[in-house]
């Protein structure tokens, strides 16, 4: 056994009673670090997991963001296609209603005549 830490992470020097310290993770700054931008619920249980899987990206490195963003893009192009699909509410039953007077009447002749 050796007193090494695992790649990535460094031992606390041991206390005083001789018990070593919890190890901690030593700080990469280009390591993937979460965005922590909040997901507001939609509703709609196919957006909601769709904006559920951007969360996945914040433990990615930015070259595995695009995968997640344009199977998320997929996904809601799907869901909004989904909507779309679905019927809308009935039409107005009956035969139309009469036009107002005066919609299907030709315009007046203009009676302007020029000089020249």
């Amino acid at each position: 056994m050796t007193d090494s830490a695992p790649e990535g992470l460094v031992a606390a020097p041991a206390t005083e009673a001789g018990e070593a310290a919890a190890v901690e993770p030593e700080y990469d700054p280009a390591a993937p670090a979460p965005l922590n931008v909040p997901r507001i619920p939609t509703g709609n249980a196919e957006v909601d997991a769709q904006l559920d899987r951007l969360a996945d990206a914040d433990h990615l490195a930015t070259d595995g963001h695009l995968e997640v963003y344009e199977d998320v893009h997929g996904g809601l192009r799907d869901a909004l296609t989904e909507l779309d699909a679905r019927p809308g509410p009935p039409g107005p039953s009956g035969p139309p209603a009469p036009a107002p007077p005066g919609a299907n009447r030709a315009p007046a002749p203009s009676y302007h005549q020029s000089r020249s």
